[in-house]
């Protein structure tokens, strides 16, 4: 893996438009391709449901998996202890049927559903919840990817079959929002080093959500079959694949040649090109990511232990302010977005709107290129006789920021960062990879693109930024998203933690966003819409999330792909009728403007979500 807002910036420049034409978002021949009518179906005659991806898996293992499209498998191939209801994100039954607390609340029971089996035909008990959550607590590598949710278990037993018990140390809030596959206990028990275990190399891969993973090729495709005994029903395509495209535009003109089902993350030029293409539906709704800037405070390791080659001014909370104040976000809105998102500022989406925070009047860090100007001088970078900012040291103030090489919006951007930077001096060079994660996580950055989505408890994106999160030595992985440790951060986390009263979580939730806003290590730059696309010849009906106007791909569940169903037709790839089918997604066809009243989810940009 938000926010919407407002009018634009009277600052526009002639020569923004050439940064936009430079970006490559100018629409281009993406309407010369041929349309045709085709029905997903493979030679044998199946419904093949071809979903393009932007992202490439990084583990098929739940206990390492960080990027979105890998836990979006994760959703789909195992059951979690709850869900979250299609309509309105509120916690409903998953593997557990029910859950009761103590009266202090540090006992929490759950009743694991009868119905739940296996796909290789075992029944799923609640000793395989209990032996999960023991696995993530007794092994640091297990605890990789998901761990923020077990650090406060005390134990967790399994006194029958039907009955998970999980004693805490203290009381947590996300007892019923534990977003955690369960995993079969007499597959997994077998695994020997956590921190190596992909669980990609036989298959099918066991588990018990509406899927079964069938197949997988590293930066080529994750294939999936229903799971005919899923509890719930079988999903209604014989098979789902992920299928993985690098170049964003080449997975466009498979959709329009009928080659994939379904688009996600369309750039505003593409989603224009598309709404007037036959047979191809464009869903542009409000989303559940946030799109960042992210500082780099100086990596270090749970030892103290400094690392990376982080720029030493981003230490200054002022040199970080005055970036903020001369980041025109109304213009990247309007220019790189087009209208498809709103203008950023707190780190939960409006979308979550018990938890959606923006800075008072007093607080907010507008685009003030003069502002930050005196923030550089009072920080001792001055302009030298040729424009150029440069410390005490005389060294020039020059940046690096990762860009994703596959994100069109990184790269345009990117561009006018450094116009906007530049006119205050500072230099920047955009480095745009492949993989981002790499340098990341060896500190060897000093400002990247980030982003996330968003679960409807907001604990774990919350977690990420805490001391706790930090890798235990330079040599390790921690769960940190940019090595952020702060002390009333983490006061204020460890408050939201143990509260049950909403209204009172709420505003601990806030005030955390208002800290992390204030310090600078982190510009909320826009809440992008989900703008997606998908072939009415081959989808009959999908579900979005919300129900009423939401998104497809990357949803809180497995709503949109177990609910897909295919459009009529003889199944042939090469068919040349069309089907003419109206879609049931609830008139989610909307472009959100305003989203402040929305009301209603996890992963990284180091993943789509950090990619």
């Amino acid at each position: 893996m938000v926010h919407k807002d407002s009018s634009r910036s009277a600052r526009q420049r002639p020569r923004f438009l050439r940064l936009l034409l430079a970006s490559g978002l100018a629409a281009s021949a993406l309407v010369a391709v041929p349309q045709q009518a085709v029905h997903a179906a493979d030679d044998d005659g199946k419904k093949v449901l071809t979903v393009a991806v932007s992202q490439s898996v990084d583990s098929l293992s739940p206990f390492l998996a960080q990027r979105l499209v890998s836990t979006t498998v994760h959703r789909l191939a195992y059951e979690y202890l709850t869900n979250y209801d299609v309509k309105d994100g509120h916690t409903i039954p998953g593997l557990a049927t029910e859950w009761k607390s103590s009266p202090d609340k540090l006992t929490w029971t759950y009743t694991i559903r009868k119905d739940s089996k296996w796909s290789d035909g075992k029944q799923a008990t609640a000793e395989d919840a209990a032996w999960t959550f023991n696995k993530m607590m007794t092994d640091e590598n297990a605890a990789t990817a998901n761990g923020s949710f077990t650090s406060n278990f005390k134990t967790v037993t399994a006194p029958d079959p039907e009955t998970l018990v999980i004693a805490l140390k203290k009381p947590q809030a996300t007892m019923t929002a534990l977003d955690v596959p369960i995993v079969p206990r007499h597959v997994w028990e077998k695994v020997g080093d956590f921190s190596k275990f992909n669980n990609d190399k036989q298959f099918p891969i066991v588990g018990n959500g509406p899927f079964v993973v069938t197949d997988f090729k590293v930066d080529q495709f994750v294939k999936l079959k229903p799971n005919k005994d899923f509890w719930r029903g079988a999903p209604k395509f014989d098979e789902l694949v992920l299928k993985y495209y690098k170049d964003g535009d080449a997975a466009v003109a498979a959709l329009q040649k009928g080659e994939v089902s379904f688009v996600q993350g369309l750039t505003p030029a593409q989603a224009s090109a598309l709404k007037s293409a036959k047979n191809i539906n464009v869903n542009d709704a409000p989303g559940r990511r946030f799109f960042a800037l992210a500082t780099n405070p100086g990596a270090k390791s749970k030892d103290g232990k400094a690392f990376g080659s982080g720029h030493k001014a981003l230490l200054d909370p002022n040199v970080r302010k005055a970036l903020f104040q001369a980041t025109d976000r109304k213009t990247i809105v309007d220019k790189v977005f087009q209208g498809h998102a709103v203008e950023g500022e707190g780190y939960i989406p409006p979308r979550f709107g018990s938890y959606f925070w923006k800075p008072a009047a007093t607080q907010k860090m507008a685009y003030d290129p003069a502002k930050a100007a005196t923030l550089l001088d009072q920080a001792g970078y001055k302009k030298n006789s040729s424009g150029k900012r440069v410390g005490k040291d005389g060294k020039a103030l020059d940046f690096r920021i990762l860009c994703h090489a596959t994100d069109p919006n990184d790269k345009a951007i990117g561009k006018y960062l450094q116009e906007w930077w530049g006119e205050l001096g500072i230099g920047l060079k955009v480095d745009c990879l492949d993989n981002v994660s790499d340098p990341w996580l060896k500190g060897d950055y000093d400002l990247a693109f980030d982003g996330w989505s968003v679960n409807p408890d907001p604990d774990f994106v919350l977690s990420i930024h805490t001391c706790a999160a930090l890798p235990a030595t330079p040599k390790d992985t921690g769960a940190t998203d940019n090595f952020i440790c702060d002390k009333q951060f983490d006061q204020l986390y460890a408050q939201q933690a143990v509260e049950y009263d909403a209204a009172k979580r709420a505003d601990l939730v806030k005030q955390m966003q208002s800290r992390l806003y204030d310090t600078g290590y982190m510009n909320v730059l826009a809440y992008p819409n989900a703008v997606e696309a998908y072939r009415t010849d081959q989808i009959k009906s999908i579900t979005t999330m919300p129900e009423a106007a939401g998104n497809l791909w990357g949803q809180d569940g497995y709503w949109s792909w177990w609910s897909a169903e295919p459009a009529a037709g003889d199944g042939g790839s090469d068919s040349g009728s069309s089907t003419g089918v109206v879609i049931g997604i609830g008139a989610a066809v909307v472009l959100v403007a305003a989203l402040g009243v929305f009301v209603a989810m996890r992963r990284r940009s180091t993943a789509e979500d950090r990619e």
